[in-house]
């Protein structure tokens, strides 16, 4: 079953809203573009989808300035496995990552890689700080 729903409306020739689900006769996935994309597949300023890719990205696989799912990269990224400047997830890689493995300049989590690193097991280049904690010299 698919469902397809786009706007009249338009913003620099994208539908404001655009909703695709499922496939089309060919059986090809359809794919959301516009302002807001939502969708299996979908790619907007803000994208909701199974693959997400925009500004804001929201979804099971997310691309975009702040994104948002299970894979996550982005200049924010939070999910299962983010990577981004600023990384929030399960595993976490970026300038800052927060997460249960965190790899970063400033690393903070269960097992935290970095130059500065603080948790369970962290392992620092200029400081680490944590239940095991052990700095690397240069």
């Amino acid at each position: 079953m698919s469902y397809r729903y786009t706007s009249t409306a338009t913003f620099a020739g994208l539908p404001w809203i655009d909703v695709a689900s499922g496939g089309d006769r060919e059986g090809r996935r359809l794919k959301a573009r516009g302002i807001l994309a939502v969708g299996d597949d979908a790619t907007g300023v803000v994208a909701i989808g199974g693959i997400a890719r925009g500004g804001i990205a929201l979804g099971g696989g997310a691309v975009g300035v702040v994104a948002v799912g299970g894979g996550a990269l982005g200049v924010v990224a939070l999910g299962g496995a983010a990577v981004g400047i600023i990384s929030l997830g399960g595993a976490a890689l970026g300038a800052v990552a927060v997460g249960g493995g965190a790899v970063g300049l400033l690393a903070v989590g269960g097992a935290a890689f970095g130059l500065v690193a603080l948790g369970g097991k962290a392992v620092g280049m200029l400081f680490a700080k944590g239940a095991s904690a052990t700095l690397l010299k240069p």
